[in-house]
Parts: C-alpha cells; sequence; structure tokens
C-alpha cells in the first residue's frame, strides 16, 4: 500500500511527461488526477490504521548507496507523524488535480502542467517519508525543483519568470544550512539514518564543535542549522520573500505550495527531528522568537495587500510562524495539529480566490470587486468557511488549533522566559490582525456594491483606493485594474459566473475539512491521550509537559484570541461596510506607516541594495574585466588576435614583384655598410 501511495504520482507525473503529446491535455488530466484520488484514498486508510491502530513500521525499498561508513537505504519510515502527512499532500494535491480541470481547461499547456502538479506531489512524498536524513534532503531538494517549474510556469510572463528565481535563490540560502547541518549530524553520529540518529542524541548534550573559530555547543549548532533551512522552505522572517511572490504561478499552485507542499517541509523537519531539538534548548528559543517575528511581520503586511492571492499568502506565511512557535515551546503535535487544519482552509481559501478571479475574468485586484456574494453565491459560501476557520471562529479547524498554540505559549512562559511571553503577545495580536484582513478580503470580494467595469465605483472607494498613488511597490503595479492571474484578454464586461462544478466539488470537500477537522481530531493530536495516538513519532523530553500545562491555563488566556478575531472582525467591519471611507482617510493621516506596510518592510529593496545590486556588479565586473578583458584580451582569444596581427603585417611584405626584393636587399647592404663604418670608427 505505501509503495502505491509514493509512486503512483510519479507514475502519473511520467505519463502525462513524456506522453502527454500523445494522449492529450484530456488523457493526461484524467490520468494524473485518477491516480492521486487513489493515492489519497490509500493515504486516509493508513492515518487510520497507524495512528489509531497498529503504529510504526518501516518499509525497504532498496538500498540506495554504500560508501566508507555511510550507509543509505531507500525506505519509507511510516509511522503517525508520516502518515498525517500523507493525509494532507494527497488529500491536497488530489484536489488541487480536480480542480485545475476546470481552472486551467483554456491552457494549451495542461499536460505539462498536471505532470508538474504530479512531480510536486511526488517529492514532498518523498520528504515526508524519508527514512534517512539524505533521502529527506532529496525530496527537500525536489519540492524546490518542482516549485521553481510551477511557479514560472508561464515563462512568457517575465514576472512570474523573476518568482520563480527568487523562490529557487532564497531556498538555496537556507538549503546550505541544512545540507551542513546534515553534515554535522553525521560527523556526531556516523550515520544520517533517524534509528541511528535519535538513541545517540542524550549522549551529545555536552558535547562541544568548533565552527568558523568558535567553540559550539554541538546539538545547539546542529539544531540552528537544520532550523536555518526550516525558515527558507517554510518563508519564515528573513528568508521570507519568495513566499508572497510565488502567486506569480496558477492559482492551485498558490494551493499546493501554501497548503500542502513546500512551506510545510519546513514544519515537519522540525518535527521530525524533535529529539535533536529538544536537547537544544538555545536553538528552541531562536524558533520561538523567529517564529513569532513572522507571524506578526506578515499579518501586518496583510492589512494592507489588495491583491487577493497575496493577502492569503501572507496569512499563510504567518500561520507558519504560529507552526514554529508551538514547536519551540516543545509543543510538537500542536504545532502539526495547526499544520493539518491549515492544510483545509488554507486550500480552500486559494482555491475559492481562484474561483473568484475565474469569475472576474481574471482580476485579481480587490478594489475592483464588490457585490459577488449574489453572483457566486457557492465560493461566496465556502470562503466564508474558509475566513471563519482561519481567524479562530469557534469549533471550526482554526478555533482548536491555533488556540492551542497560543495557550501552549502562554504555559510555556514559566519555562522559556521572554521568548514565550514575546510570542505570547504577538500571535494574540496577529489574531486580531488576521481576523481583520481576512474579513476585509470577504467584504471587499463579496460585500457592497460592485466595481467591476461596467458598474462604476463607489463614491467612497475601497481598500485605501483614494491612496493607491502613496506607495504601490513594482508589484503592486503589476496587479493594477487589469492585471491578469494567468491568462489573457477576456475583458471585464461580461457578469461574474460561477466556477463549474469540476472547481466547486474541491471547495466542498474542503469546506468539510475547514468545519470538522479540528473538533473531530483535536483528542487525537493535543488531548489528553495525545501519547497514543502520536506513539513515539514526536519525542518530548522528560520535563517538557507543556500539552498538560496548556490545558490549564487561565481563562482570560483562552478567551483572548477569541476577543482578538472579535475585535478584527469589527474592525473590518465598520471600514469596510459601514463607513467605507474611513480606510482612505486613515492612508492619508499616516502615509509613511501605509507605504512602508504597503511595501513589505521594504525587505525586497533592503535585500535589492544588499546582495542583489552587488552580485550584478561583482558579476558585470568579472565579466566584462575578468573574462572579457583579462582572460579573452591575455589568454588564447588574445595570443590568437597577436598571432592573426602579426601575421597579416608579415604577408604584406611578400608582394611578389621583383623591384620589392631588389630594394629590400639594397636597404640590408646599406644598413650592413653603415653599421661596418660605425663600428670600425
Amino acid at each position: 500500500m505505501y509503495h502505491a501511495i509514493v509512486f503512483l504520482p510519479l507514475i502519473g507525473f511520467l505519463i502525462a511527461g513524456l506522453f502527454g503529446r500523445l494522449i492529450g491535455a484530456r488523457g493526461s488530466e484524467i490520468v494524473t488526477t485518477s491516480l492521486l484520488v487513489v493515492s489519497a484514498v490509500l493515504s486516509w486508510i493508513a492515518f487510520f490504521n497507524v495512528g489509531f491502530g497498529s503504529g510504526t513500521t518501516r518499509v525497504q525499498v532498496a538500498t540506495w548507496m554504500s560508501s566508507g561508513g555511510l550507509q543509505v537505504d531507500w525506505a519509507f519510515r511510516i509511522d503517525t507523524l508520516t502518515v498525517v502527512m500523507l493525509v494532507v499532500v494527497n488529500t491536497v494535491s488530489s484536489l488541487v488535480h480536480l480542480y485545475s480541470i476546470g481552472y486551467m481547461h483554456e491552457d494549451p499547456h495542461r499536460p505539462r502542467f498536471f505532470a508538474y502538479l504530479s512531480l510536486f506531489t511526488f517529492a514532498m512524498l518523498m520528504l515526508v517519508t524519508a527514512d534517512n536524513l539524505l533521502q529527506m534532503f532529496f525530496g527537500w531538494e525536489g519540492v524546490g525543483l518542482a516549485s521553481y517549474l510551477l511557479i514560472g510556469f508561464w515563462y512568457q510572463k517575465p514576472s512570474a519568470c523573476a518568482a520563480a528565481m527568487k523562490a529557487f535563490i532564497v531556498n538555496r540560502v537556507g538549503d546550505f544550512g541544512f545540507l551542513l547541518g546534515i553534515f554535522l549530524v553525521f560527523v556526531l553520529t556516523g550515520s544520517v539514518a533517524f534509528d541511528t540518529i535519535f538513541p545517540q542524541i542524550a549522549g551529545l548534550t555536552e558535547k562541544s564543535f568548533r565552527f568558523l573559530g568558535y567553540d559550539w555547543n554541538a546539538l545547539t549548532l546542529t539544531a540552528l542549522l537544520l532550523f536555518m533551512g526550516a525558515m527558507g522552505k517554510s518563508a519564515q522572517f528573513l528568508l521570507h520573500t519568495w513566499l508572497p511572490d510565488a502567486m506569480e504561478g496558477p492559482t492551485p499552485v498558490s494551493a499546493l505550495i501554501h497548503a500542502a507542499t513546500m512551506v510545510t517541509a519546513g514544519v515537519f523537519m522540525v518535527a521530525r527531528l524533535s529529539p535533536i531539538f529538544e536537547y537544544a534548548p538555545v536553538a528552541l528559543t531562536v524558533v520561538i522568537v523567529v517564529g513569532a517575528t513572522t507571524a506578526f511581520f506578515a499579518a501586518t503586511v496583510g492589512l494592507v495587500q489588495n491583491d487577493i492571492k497575496r493577502v492569503i499568502a501572507y496569512s499563510t506565511c504567518s500561520q507558519l510562524g504560529y507552526m514554529f512557535v508551538a514547536l519551540g515551546v516543545g509543543a510538537y503535535s500542536a504545532g502539526v495539529f495547526h499544520l493539518f487544519t491549515h492544510a483545509f482552509f488554507k486550500a480552500l481559501l486559494f482555491l475559492g480566490a481562484g474561483s473568484v478571479i475565474h469569475a472576474m475574468h481574471h482580476e485579481q485586484d480587490m478594489r475592483n470587486m464588490g457585490g459577488l456574494r449574489k453572483h457566486i453565491p457557492l465560493t461566496a459560501a465556502a470562503m466564508t468557511i474558509g475566513t471563519l476557520a482561519l481567524t479562530g471562529f469557534p469549533l471550526l479547524a482554526g478555533y482548536f488549533s491555533k488556540d492551542a498554540i497560543i495557550e501552549s505559549a502562554y504555559a510555556a512562559v514559566a519555562h522559556k522566559g521572554f521568548a514565550a511571553s514575546y510570542a505570547f503577545v504577538l500571535l494574540v495580536v496577529a489574531a486580531c490582525f488576521t481576523s481583520f484582513y481576512s474579513w476585509r478580503l470577504y467584504f471587499m470580494t463579496f460585500e457592497g456594491k460592485p466595481r467591476w467595469a461596467g458598474h462604476g465605483h463607489d463614491a467612497h472607494g475601497h481598500a485605501d483606493q483614494a491612496h493607491a498613488a502613496h506607495g504601490h511597490d513594482d508589484h503592486a503595479h503589476a496587479h493594477a485594474a487589469h492585471a491578469h492571474d494567468d491568462h489573457h484578454g477576456h475583458g471585464h464586461d461580461h457578469k461574474p459566473h460561477e466556477s463549474p462544478l469540476v472547481m466547486l466539488i474541491p471547495l466542498a470537500v474542503l469546506s468539510l475539512g475547514a468545519l470538522g477537522a479540528g473538533w473531530a481530531f483535536k483528542e487525537a493530536f493535543i488531548g489528553h491521550d495525545y501519547e497514543h495516538f502520536w506513539k513515539a513519532a514526536l519525542f518530548t523530553g522528560k520535563d517538557n509537559h507543556i500539552l498538560h500545562e496548556m490545558h490549564e491555563v487561565p481563562k482570560w488566556v483562552i478567551w483572548s484570541p477569541f476577543v482578538a478575531m472579535l475585535i478584527g472582525l469589527a474592525l473590518a467591519w465598520y471600514m469596510y461596510v459601514r463607513r467605507p471611507d474611513v480606510p482612505g482617510k486613515l492612508a492619508a493621516a499616516n502615509p509613511v506607516l501605509y507605504r512602508f506596510l504597503l511595501n513589505k518592510w521594504y525587505f525586497d529593496e533592503i535585500y535589492d541594495f544588499l546582495f542583489v545590486k552587488p552580485a550584478m556588479w561583482i558579476g558585470k565586473f568579472l565579466w566584462k574585466k575578468g573574462d572579457g578583458f583579462v582572460i579573452d584580451g591575455m589568454g588564447p582569444d588574445g595570443i590568437s588576435a597577436r598571432v592573426v596581427d602579426v601575421t597579416n603585417r608579415v604577408v604584406r611584405l611578400q608582394t611578389g614583384y621583383l623591384y620589392h626584393y631588389a630594394f629590400a636587399m639594397l636597404m640590408g647592404v646599406a644598413g650592413l655598410v653603415t653599421w661596418y663604418l660605425v663600428a670600425r670608427g
């Protein structure tokens, strides 16, 4: 069964990729989608078998490599953490495949698109089933490759190509740290296999390692290097800049990246390596601070974005910060629980946004929407459910998982001190901001007066419309009033229309997940008997009682995220339904802050100044001066050029005229006589 779960997407990729022209677009869609559906069904069977039954197992596939002391098998590590990820990856991917049949129906390159989707899924499955670090790194790089191919799928769009390059390059920074971490694990333990590594960790707590001229605690350094990889893949603060731009790819790709693959890889990796992190408290403190900062930072930027997909993208960045806070305080199961629930409502929101874009003939700017609930009621209902789940409305998916993280952050104050306090405050504030920008998106899109072409504009404007000139960055300009999401040229003269059934079915299934995934599995993931479900798939130290302490926090802590959610909802309703003139006035009164948030804290500009322009200057210098002047000028090209020059001049002496040769001889004799007379004189 596990071979089928992992390799069916690979088979789909090979069929659509190699024989796509032969079987056609429809054949490629049917083959890849059918195989993913089968893989998803098998994943749910495995989830209940392992999580609520048999426990862990190991499936040997082949011997991969043997070199000295390095022995690497290709094997599947099947435990509760693995099957949770199998459910997340294959469920969301199968629904994205199905949704794409409707969403991509106009694209002539559908076989290539569906092949890439299946490759993306296979790479993520290789990552989550890995039995060792090297196999995990194979999947890690595989999702990086697939994301590059899918973000830049429309390679004719310069913005898509730039976004794909940005994602690839930023992830290389994190991957370098991850690779160093793998090397260090091998140096410390003599293995990359988890079953060999984990039993040795407790004995390495006092071991030091010299790195960059300093002596480090070996496990702290290992965990920090590994977390550097997680920061890149999961778009944490400082390495986050690629994630919002990844929405340049088709909307189904955004759903797959943001909900099930790529960004969840970092969270999974830290959870899988919990034995290492649990014995590296300094590294866990760094994880807490980075996660909390990311949650707050991304939420502030999401407040003012006008592109519907960009708002949801920053929401993903923020929610990943929540997950890392949970991992940092030692509540690993709470972090994975939020990953699990987040997959449903974030995929729902992205696919819902795609349905809106489809209805609006590829319009993405929310300022050109409004009043869509009457025209696309099913999409509006799905987006309402997704928004409620994301903001933590009681009894929906996000309520159980996100609130558990906030409560665990408070419970960790006694153990983690300032870092946990810092995280608790920022997460509650971020919960308020999340509610505000999520309902802002809903109200601007589905409520109010229609603002698309042919209906005129609301008298007061929306979403800082009056002050758009106060600081659109380059990307905001790219998505101005007539920007297109994926295709070109349908205009805005037609009324919005509901999406076809093939796109609505995934929305309905994901809506069920957003409604029920929280209460259905909360006891298994974070309940009092959670250890029976996880079966040691996640490691917690003997002094780590955070999941028990989480249930004993004061009532005001339990109520704080709910109150924050209500405050955000009330503000969004007041500013975008009751008084739509307020946002413009607020932006005008605070132009510096507005531009600061709209331009994403100017990280792109800072990185462009610090890294991109110097790298371009160095590259151009080496090209023009190093390669062109030195190597070409003085190297083989230069020598051959000089030989040709000399040869051309020498050849001119051979004229073929006798009197020229006689004259040369005469000049030679005259020179010889002159030299003789001077020398003798």
